[in-house]
């Protein structure tokens, strides 16, 4: 029961470190790649903010 849990939340870890963080260079640059129709509207709302309104 233990080793399964510790499987469990170390797949867990693994897989959210993966995922760049929103507002990023990283994540701007998945997004473009990503079809606009496949957008959620928090997507687009966080890529207007992020990516196209950043004062960098």
């Amino acid at each position: 029961m233990k080793k399964t849990l510790i499987t469990a939340l170390a797949a867990l870890v693994l897989l959210t470190a993966c995922a760049p963080e929103v507002g990023s260079k990283k994540w701007c640059k998945a997004m473009d790649a990503k079809p606009k129709g496949d957008w959620s509207m928090n997507e687009a709302k966080d890529y207007t903010k992020h990516c196209l309104l950043a004062d960098d």
